[in-house]
């Protein structure tokens, strides 16, 4: 879909107050019901469907009505939610041209106050592209269920956190700048992509210079995993970027050396082809380099830094990395059991607290009213069995009296208590139904009430 900013200057605070209700509801539903959203925005007269309806024209929100009538954000909704957010941080304060596009993303220049020029990176996990190729590496596995919004957050937050410290570390990577839902923000490199470039002046200190940048990451305990022509940028100096992070794993991935491998296999590749360079290819089998130079994984020493540890505590949470490789590798179900999920029950349960008071207070009663049976059995037994008591039992019979007696006027005490107590209060299960006035269940209801009062 088409990044429209003009329709961005448009939209008003009830739009957006009404976008971010429907981003919660999308934390534990698909589709977000209409009448959620309407008590999540609480605008004032009904103002929350003309808002919805204004949305949906601008093709902010996808309405469905197949199982019940609700709204799910959609690509749009979700760039102008996050664009919106970095205006309001001051991070830039306009959006320019296209400036490339991917199976997984789009990027775009946006300008800062001071005229400074910066990428601005929207991830959009779920294309058709993208979907095929899931398909065809068996990623999804059995599941029918999934979230390519949340996914698009996930990768976006893991591709700022390796930026960020891989700058750190002085690797040549874009200087991340800012991060928000699915979008990140990151100097703009000044230069092509290595796969548009058809003539070097030095293509072999070109090509040494990016073999040494795969052999340095696997010491620092990373693998780049998609090392190739596509994400790789060279100016005109021929200085050399990388981009593009998402998929980097640890060298302690169990397919830690075939992503290696393949790394360094698309560079001589690419290089043999394009400018024409000759490797002499090795028989043997070492530990070293090998004869054409293509370094050895187990030969690496991966002393020098440990980034995928660090990089856990560098923002990407290890809650996220399993959300985000568990999707990937398919070894459990994510769909809608998120740990959102879960926070939402504890919230719900949280609401329910009356209830379960007022049930505790009905069960208490109900164990009243048998221990005053039980009492008042036992006294008239003890009545029958034994007539010609002593004057000492007769004491001991009239102590259980007082006793029944007492108990039953605690749990009266007790029940008027909880009558006036929910005088003001609505019962849990009236919140989820709705009885028209006219309707003839609240007609029998009038009804009865006039012949109680009779």
């Amino acid at each position: 879909m088409k990044l429209d900013v003009d329709v961005l200057r448009y939209l008003s605070k009830d739009d957006f107050r009404v976008l971010t209700a429907v981003e919660m509801g999308m934390r534990n539903h698909e589709i977000v019901p209409t009448e959620l959203i309407d008590r999540i925005a609480r605008l004032k007269r009904g103002g929350t469907y003309k808002v919805l309806k204004n949305l949906l024209k601008n093709k902010l929100l996808h309405h469905d009505s197949s199982k019940y009538d609700g709204f799910r954000l959609t690509y749009l909704g979700y760039d102008f939610l996050a664009i919106k957010t970095m205006v309001n941080k001051g991070v830039f304060q306009a959006v320019g041209r296209q400036i490339g596009v991917g199976k997984e993303s789009d990027i775009f220049e946006v300008a800062c106050e001071d005229g400074t020029i910066l990428a601005m990176k929207l991830h959009r996990l779920g294309r058709v592209s993208f979907r095929a190729v899931k398909s065809k590496r068996d990623y999804l596995r059995h599941r029918s269920s999934y979230n390519w919004l949340y996914l698009s957050r996930l990768a976006a937050l893991k591709e700022f956190a390796f930026m960020k410290s891989l700058e750190e570390h002085g690797f040549p990577v874009p200087k991340a700048v800012e991060w928000n839902r699915h979008c990140v923000v990151m100097s703009l490199v000044q230069g092509y992509p290595l796969v548009q470039v058809k003539q070097l002046q030095n293509p072999e200190m070109v090509f040494e210079t990016i073999l040494n940048q795969v052999v340095r990451l696997a010491e620092h305990g990373l693998i780049h995993c998609d090392f190739n022509e596509f994400n790789i940028m060279i100016d005109d100096d021929e200085k050399v970027t990388m981009i593009d992070f998402p998929q980097m794993v640890s060298v302690s991935h169990r397919n830690a050396q075939m992503y290696f491998d393949r790394d360094v296999e698309c560079i001589f590749k690419f290089f043999r082809k394009r400018f024409n360079l000759s490797f002499q290819e090795s028989t043997d089998d070492n530990e070293g380099p090998d004869e054409d130079g293509r370094p050895c994984f187990s030969a690496i020493d991966k002393s020098s830094g440990f980034l995928d540890k660090e990089l856990a505590a560098s923002g990407f949470t290890k809650k996220d990395e399993n959300d985000l490789e568990r999707f990937i590798e398919g070894e459990e179900e994510m769909g809608t059991h998120s740990d959102d999920v879960v926070e939402l029950a504890e919230d719900m349960r949280e609401t329910n607290v009356i209830g379960d008071e007022s049930l505790q207070l009905e069960q208490d009663e109900r164990n009243g009213s048998k221990n005053e049976e039980e009492n008042s059995e036992a006294a008239e037994s003890s009545d029958s069995e034994k007539p010609d008591a002593s004057d000492g039992e007769e004491n001991d019979e009239n102590m259980t009296q007082n006793d029944a007696e007492l108990t039953k006027r605690l749990n009266k005490q007790r029940r008027r208590a909880i009558a006036s107590a929910r005088k003001g209060q609505k019962s849990f299960a009236s919140r989820n139904c709705y009885k028209a006035k006219g309707s003839k269940s609240a007609h029998n209801s009038k009804i009865q009430k006039q012949l109680s009062g009779w």
